[in-house]
C-alpha cells in the first residue's frame, strides 16, 4: 500500500508498505532510483517481514531535497521517518546510495536489529565517477511523450542485461512527470550530482566503528558494459575491517541486475542472514 507521510519535522515522503509479523525492514534505494528499485526484495519478504520502501527526498513522489542534500542529510531524514512511524528495532536494507544512508543510520540508532548493504557504502573511486556521471545527463532531457522516455530507457537497460517486462516498464514510467508541455525525469540533476559527490566525503571509519548490529554485505562484481563493476571489491575493505558481526557474499551479477532482475539466490542468502541468532525473527 502506498501513502504520503508527513514526518514529525515536516518532511513529505511517499512510502510503500507491505505487511509482515517478523520485524520491520526499511529499504532505501539508489542514487537516481525510487522505491520501485526494491520491488523484488519487497515482494520476497512481504508476508514475513513488514517491509517499508520509500522515495528518498528529491526522487519519485516524495518532496524536494534541500540545496544542502547529501547522504548525511538523507540519513537524518530516514531517522525522522523512523521516529514518525514509531518503528522499533528496524532492519535497514540499503542499495547503492541507500547503503550509505542505511549504514549512517545504523551507526546512530542503537536499536537497529540488522543492516543489509546491497553493493554500496564502499569506497567510490575515479572509475565510479566515470560510470555514474555520464549516465546523469538523461536527467536534463525533455520528452514529447512518455513512450519516448520508455524506449530510451529500454535500450539502456537491456544493454545492462536487464530483463524487460511490464513491471520494468511501470518502474520506468514512475520516474517521469509532465512539466508544462514536456515530460522529464522527476529528479533534479543538481540534487543528484550533489548527493553523488557526498559519496567521496563519506568517512567509513567514523560510521562502521559505531555499528553493533549484525550486518550483511553483498558485493556485485559484474561488469557494467566493458568498464568493470561500479564499486571495486577492494573498496569494501574498511567495512570488513570494522564490522565484527559481518556476513559477506559476492555475486557475479552487475550493480543494476542486482535490483532490476529477480535474484532468488541473493534472497535466500538474506533470509539465512535474518534467521541467524541476533537478528529478530
Amino acid at each position: 500500500m502506498g501513502q504520503y507521510i508527513t514526518t514529525n519535522k515536516g518532511r513529505n515522503f511517499y512510502v510503500h508498505e507491505t505487511p509482515g509479523e517478523q520485524g520491520t525492514i526499511i529499504g532505501s534505494h539508489g542514487l537516481t532510483g525510487n522505491h520501485k528499485q526494491l520491488q523484488y526484495y519487497q515482494e520476497a519478504f512481504s508476508g514475513t517481514y513488514r517491509f517499508i520502501s520509500y522515495d528518498i527526498l528529491g526522487r519519485g513522489n516524495s518532496g524536494a531535497a534541500a540545496e544542502t542534500s547529501s547522504i548525511e542529510t538523507h540519513a537524518d531524514h530516514l531517522l525522522d521517518l523512523i521516529a514518525t512511524l514509531e518503528i522499533e528495532r528496524p532492519i535497514l536494507l540499503g542499495y547503492s546510495m541507500g547503503a550509505y544512508i542505511s549504514a549512517i543510520v545504523a551507526s546512530q540508532l542503537a536499536d537497529t536489529d540488522g543492516l543489509i548493504l546491497l553493493d554500496g557504502a564502499g569506497q567510490a573511486d575515479e572509475s565510479t565517477k566515470q560510470l555514474v556521471l555520464p549516465s546523469l545527463e538523461r536527467l536534463k532531457k525533455t520528452y514529447s511523450n512518455p513512450n519516448q522516455y520508455v524506449e530510451e530507457a529500454k535500450k539502456l537497460y537491456t544493454r545492462l542485461n536487464i530483463d524487460w517486462d511490464q513491471q520494468m516498464e511501470e518502474a520506468v514510467l514512475y520516474e517521469i512527470a509532465k512539466d508544462e508541455h514536456f515530460w522529464r525525469n522527476k529528479s533534479n540533476l543538481q540534487t543528484i550530482t550533489r548527493d553523488f559527490e557526498s559519496f567521496y566525503t563519506f568517512k567509513s571509519e567514523n560510521v562502521f566503528a559505531h555499528i553493533e548490529c549484525p550486518a550483511f554485505l553483498l558485493i556485485a562484481t559484474g561488469s557494467i558494459g566493458d568498464q568493470g563493476p561500479l564499486f571495486k571489491e577492494e573498496g569494501y575493505a574498511e567495512i570488513k575491517k570494522q564490522l565484527s558481526r559481518l556476513q559477506t557474499e559476492v555475486t557475479p551479477v552487475n550493480h543494476y541486475e542486482l535490483v532490476f532482475n529477480k535474484q532468488p539466490k541473493i534472497i535466500s542468502q538474506i533470509e539465512a542472514f535474518l534467521s541467524q541468532k541476533g537478528v529478530k525473527s
